[in-house]
């Protein structure tokens, strides 16, 4: 019976043991990244969410004076023009924290659960024109500062097309 003896060279024993990153640096770097996000603001927030213009081009101007219902209703003779400047203007200035589609991701209110109508815009028109605090912290600012009347209404119109109340729950 013979015994083999397995002999590995040098060369042989680097090529088949893993190289290793020292422990420290790992953990420098993994520290610098750390502090890297945890002080980054887009970790504690969800991005830019600075009010964009609003291009009312065509729409009938509302005046100074807030209008108490949504003028661009279904019987106004810009209702379209209307949804289609809402459509864009909430892409531009909603959808951040609205989610797309008015489909909230859970950071802001759903605004397809809005009630249509009066009572909606009742609601609707105090949160854009006040914007909501909690403790100090600017949930939501005052759009009315950024939109005009008109702008905002349209976003309202465009609500009103894809509410849970409109689509039926869809």
């Amino acid at each position: 019976m013979t015994i083999t003896k397995n002999v590995l060279t040098k060369t042989q024993l680097t090529q088949t043991t893993p190289t290793k990153t020292p422990l420290r640096f790992c953990g420098q770097a993994g520290a610098i990244a750390l502090v890297a996000l945890l002080a980054s603001p887009l970790a504690w927030s969800h991005g830019d969410v600075t009010p964009q213009p609003v291009d009312i081009k065509g729409l009938e101007l509302l005046g100074d004076e807030w209008l108490e219902e949504n003028p661009y209703r279904e019987d106004h003779p810009q209702h379209e023009l209307a949804v289609d400047i809402g459509a864009r203007a909430y892409n531009s200035n909603c959808a951040a924290c609205h989610g797309l589609e008015a489909k909230s991701g859970g950071i802001a209110p759903d605004l397809r659960e809005l009630e249509n109508g009066a009572w909606g815009d009742e609601w609707y028109k105090e949160l854009v024109t006040n914007g909501a605090e909690r403790n100090g912290r600017v949930l939501m600012p005052r759009m009315s500062d950024y939109v005009s009347q008109e702008g905002l209404w349209a976003i309202r119109t465009w609500l009103e097309t894809v509410s849970m109340e409109t689509t039926k729950g869809q």
